[in-house]
């Protein structure tokens, strides 16, 4: 079926990145020197991510292999984040610690990308105050890494490329996945929603659908390979196919991909609100493989701070949608994101959103102090003062904290399935994993059974994560 609405890169255009990249790892088998290595430092979401392991799949096309530390990088390629003021500043930081590197090797190429670079006022810093970095491409432009790459290391300009007025779609790159069997899986790309706090719609573009053929074919492959895990990524995801008119909804994807044959598990996210509709969370209902899993970002528990943010929603509105997944899912995790601080919030709005947190009852939250975007609505609106915001998040985090630990106490007894992540990083004796409620679990194992699903029977719980013995 021939798609007139998606704004695909044509594969010529994909060819000649790969040809680049192809001409690269020529230049560094001619030079007889060892093979060079690349480090991908990521910063933000899990687009971001995603992204990532594009670049990375692409260097490896080049001849780069892959490294974790920096002094050992040939090519050093930062993927930033723009959604907040400090993911903004930690990325500049790690980017400035990378000046002495270049001093000690001019050979270095330093490529910055993503939601950050995609600002003028970045891209333009990053130009005049950090002259190590040898080019920034924004989040339209990754594709073209390979040949930014080529072009430094035959004529030595820098080169910054970080506005965009079309925003393509490029199918076909390669990707260097970070897991043997959890994989993100991108099915749309933007945003139309316009929220007045958010910087998303600026630097990632219109809502771009990909081709249904295309992310099916993806999920196929990675389930022929073994994936138990895909979660399917979109910036606004349930919100697929709107723009390209054919009938066809997120709904219907999700239905299309549960039909693939095999032992996995489909999440997605992120959702909004207005597009949460009935027709999707019966499709969850009735699913074999998507998980009872919701992430519904509330935002703001008052209708008047919710209008300000440009939300299109109420929160009775917000609770008619966590009524319905309830009664189809009774068992289903909710997860949502809560904004503390917007600009004019006062006491009485902030108070609502307590009431509305006790109404909810979510599993868990992920909470966050209002950043100002430049560019935004919301930046030029009155701001709360640093001291207001931090009360107000510390009275937030105790009331759900202590929801979360009386919904997680309520497992202990049951039995759950868990897809094991491996020995934790914080204890190397302890095993950990996720339900398909991406909720935390550790257990003690004596086998290295990272990427198989297991029972557990949950011992004990606390907030954050449960506790149990893997069963037979």
């Amino acid at each position: 079926m021939e798609h007139k609405h998606i704004c695909v890169l044509p594969p010529e255009a994909v060819a000649e990145q790969m040809a680049a990249a192809d001409r690269v790892r020529a230049l560094w088998q001619e030079s007889g020197q060892p093979s060079p290595c690349v480090l991908v430092m990521t910063f933000g979401c899990q687009q971001n991510e995603a992204d990532s392991e594009k670049l990375l799949g692409m260097a490896l096309r080049m001849g780069y292999i892959k490294t974790d530390k920096p002094e050992e990088a040939d090519l050093i390629l930062v993927n930033t984040c723009a959604v907040r003021e400090h993911a903004e500043q930690r990325a500049l930081s790690i980017i400035g610690q990378y000046k002495h590197l270049k001093a000690a090797r001019p050979s270095l190429i330093i490529g910055v990308f993503g939601c950050m670079v995609s600002q003028p006022h970045r891209a333009e810093q990053l130009k005049k105050s950090y002259p190590y970095v040898d080019f920034a491409l924004g989040t339209a432009s990754l594709h073209r890494m390979p040949s930014m790459v080529l072009s430094r290391l035959r004529q030595g300009k820098r080169q910054f490329c970080p506005t965009e007025e079309v925003y393509p779609i490029a199918e076909g790159l390669p990707i260097e996945r970070s897991s043997g069997y959890r994989a993100w899986v991108s099915v749309m790309y933007g945003c139309n929603n316009f929220c007045s706090y958010c910087i998303v719609p600026h630097v990632r573009g219109r809502e771009r659908s990909r081709r249904r053929e295309d992310v099916a074919a993806e999920v196929s492959e990675l389930v022929r390979r073994g994936y138990r895990d895909i979660t399917l990524l979109g910036q606004n995801v349930n919100s697929y196919g709107k723009d390209l008119g054919l009938g066809y909804d997120f709904a219907d994807l999700l239905a299309e991909l549960d039909g693939i044959e095999g032992d996995y598990t489909l999440h997605f996210m992120t959702s909004h609100p207005k597009d949460a509709d009935r027709k999707l969370i019966d499709v969850m209902a009735a699913s074999s493989h998507v998980a009872h899993h919701f992430h519904l970002p509330l935002q703001a528990g008052s209708d008047e701070v919710l209008r300000r943010m440009n939300r299109h929603y109420t929160v009775e509105k917000y609770m008619d949608i966590l009524s319905y997944i309830r009664q189809k899912m009774p068992d289903c995790v909710i997860s949502s994101d809560i904004m503390v601080g917007f600009p004019t919030e006062t006491e009485a709005d902030f108070a609502q959103t307590l009431d509305t947190l006790r109404r909810a009852r979510f599993d868990m939250t992920y909470s966050f102090i209002y950043s100002p975007r430049r560019g935004t609505p919301a930046a030029d609106m009155p701001q709360l003062d640093e001291a207001t915001k931090g009360e107000r998040m510390r009275r937030l985090l105790d009331v759900q904290n202590a929801i979360s630990l009386q919904i997680n106490q309520r497992h202990v007894g049951e039995i759950l399935r868990v897809l094991c992540d491996g020995a934790s990083k914080n204890d190397p004796h302890t095993t950990g994993g996720r339900t398909d409620g991406n909720k935390l679990v550790f257990f003690d194992t004596n086998e290295d059974l990272t990427g198989r699903f297991l029972s557990v029977r949950i011992d004990r719980a606390d907030t954050f994560a449960l506790y149990g013995t893997v069963v037979k």
